[in-house]
């Protein structure tokens, strides 16, 4: 079993997640590349103390970035859509 705190980066915050998160008590995070459904689920049950109705992964590839004339990429990372049971909620997002 892995440490929840390390399966669990940080969550993400921006305009259209917090509209999803109104309408149907949706919360993203960034996760661990090796974390799979079922680490996710337990982790956020037991930091937050809530009940996870559904979990949807997907890889999100990193950006090329240029500084002049020298390009690099990002590093490629996991994002983590959670759906939570009716009536569930999460309040110490910053205690990430």
């Amino acid at each position: 079993m892995k440490d929840h705190r390390k399966v669990i980066i940080t969550h993400l915050m921006t305009e259209k997640i917090s509209l999803i998160r109104e309408k149907r008590n949706v919360y993203v995070f960034q996760v661990a590349r090796d974390a799979n459904k079922i680490d996710i689920k337990e982790a956020i049950e037991k930091l937050f103390n809530v009940k996870v109705d559904g979990v949807r992964t997907m890889i999100m590839h990193g950006k090329i970035k240029r500084l002049g004339r020298f390009t690099g990429k990002r590093p490629n990372w996991k994002k983590a859509i959670v759906n939570l049971k009716e009536g569930d909620a999460i309040s110490q997002l910053d205690a990430l």
